[in-house]
């Protein structure tokens, strides 16, 4: 499904994701084994300054820890970028999202405490508007090829099923969705793309996907045949293995419609 703002199809986003632990940019492998990577100021500053359209801000343990997010490190990375800034992790009450969207956030993602009290989605988009609601969305899929949904940082199996989320999470108010497959996260064997496909067709919300990615050929492919609306990486870009703008024009050549610079 292709989403159009007006008469004008919306281009296609390249995403660097900052999954941050104690104020810190980490990364692991299907949500485990967690690796020091940098500081996510300084991230943030050279993504801002490399072509990626937005950056997603992870705080990754605050929903299990049960703590607020840091939000002097959010404000810190939000004077740094001038691409819009997302923003997700502990993000319990509508008082939550007041104190991220005011440190700097452009949109806020949530997910476990979506899971837990969905009418947070639409107290939220209520009050701020849809475009700033992100629901998160972890899922794995169990031994009967159901993609299951997992809260508290991919730690707790839920009974949700993962498309059927995605369409109520719609229908509550959010207004993007983010698509992380526990299965493919880390591995750099490419993104899920049936599982990004079939939510992509079943909402008429941005669908970013998220997980998997190691190649630029991921990237073409999560955005042509998994549809996908945007795509999100973290280890690809954080250790240099594949240039923003290099990305972009691939992808441009592959006539796949991309911000360049």
């Amino acid at each position: 499904m292709k989403k159009y703002w007006g008469d004008i199809m919306l281009a296609k986003r390249i995403i660097p994701c900052l999954d941050v632990n104690k104020g810190r940019v980490v990364k692991g492998e299907r949500f485990l084994n967690l690796i020091d990577v940098d500081d996510p100021v300084r991230l943030g500053k050279f993504y801002s300054a490399s072509g990626a359209d937005e950056l997603v801000f992870y705080d990754i343990t605050a929903s299990s820890d049960e703590r607020n997010i840091f939000v002097d490190v959010v404000e810190r990375t939000a004077q740094e970028v001038n691409i819009p800034l997302t923003v997700g992790g502990g993000i319990r009450t509508v008082e939550d999202f007041t104190r991220v969207l005011r440190a700097g956030a452009d949109k806020v993602s949530i997910n476990s405490s979506a899971v837990e009290n969905p009418k947070l989605i639409t107290e939220a988009a209520l009050k701020f508007g849809r475009q700033c609601v992100v629901l998160s969305i972890d899922a794995k899929k169990d031994n009967r090829g159901i993609w299951k949904v997992y809260t508290k940082g991919g730690r707790t199996e839920t009974n949700l099923e993962a498309i059927g989320w995605a369409i109520e999470g719609e229908r509550l108010g959010a207004g993007e969705i983010v698509v992380n497959s526990i299965d493919t996260d880390g591995v750099k064997d490419g993104y899920d793309i049936s599982l990004t496909r079939i939510i992509s067709q079943s909402v008429n919300i941005p669908v970013v996907a998220s997980g998997g990615a190691g190649k630029k050929e991921d990237f073409l492919k999560i955005l042509t045949e998994g549809r996908a609306d945007a795509a999100l990486a973290a280890t690809v870009f954080h250790y240099g293995k594949i240039d923003i703008v290099e990305l972009k024009e691939y992808l441009y050549l592959n006539k796949v419609n991309v911000r360049r610079i």
